[in-house]
């Protein structure tokens, strides 16, 4: 249960904020909720989401893979739930988005997709638990770019997990829309 208001202030900058998430995402998502009581927090959550978004050094499958692989070493289900949502949306086969909580047992990934997930982890402790080795595998294999965007990327989610974490925030459904629905009778 959330340990805020899901219900901000009607300002015309939380209308608009649910209007767009409506249309963006199909419903308003929590987090924007709970930030529409602190107009700064809320403002400056957006400029900084709108300019993630056009970072591409760093492969989208990577990088929702590193989202994923720290969200889940935090523990934040709402994350997960709607990592799930746009990884799957953007194409990523559901046998490497179930997997995420287990990556290493799992099959379903590369080399490079196991270290990337291996450095968010290890990125993810506290205190920070990166070792040398790896970080240089994924310095060689991506480039200074894309590592620098990897590093930051894995950094952003742990202030998204955390904070959707200590505000209560859980799974709002998205993962559910993805799954292929059953056929009556069976």
């Amino acid at each position: 249960m959330a340990r805020i208001s899901l219900t901000p202030p009607r300002t015309l900058l939380n209308r608009f904020t649910a209007w767009y998430s409506r249309r963006t995402y199909g419903k308003v998502i929590d987090p924007l909720l709970a930030m529409g009581h602190n107009r700064r927090v809320l403002m400056t959550d957006a400029r900084f989401e709108k300019s993630l978004a056009r970072w591409n050094a760093l492969d989208s499958g990577l990088k929702e893979l590193a989202v994923m692989a720290s969200a889940a070493a935090i523990g934040c289900s709402w994350c997960m739930d709607f990592g799930y949502w746009l990884s799957h949306n953007q194409g990523m086969a559901p046998d490497k988005l179930r997997d995420v909580p287990r990556w290493r047992s799992s099959d379903a990934y590369t080399p490079l997709e196991r270290d990337v997930m291996e450095y968010a982890e290890a990125m993810s402790a506290t205190p920070p638990a990166v070792e040398d080795d790896l970080a240089e595998r994924l310095r060689r294999r991506l480039g200074e770019a894309a590592f620098v965007e990897l590093t930051a990327m894995v950094a952003v989610e742990n202030l998204r997990s955390r904070i959707n974490s200590a505000l209560g925030l859980t799974s709002q459904g998205f993962k559910d829309s993805c799954e292929i629905p059953a056929r009556p009778g069976a």
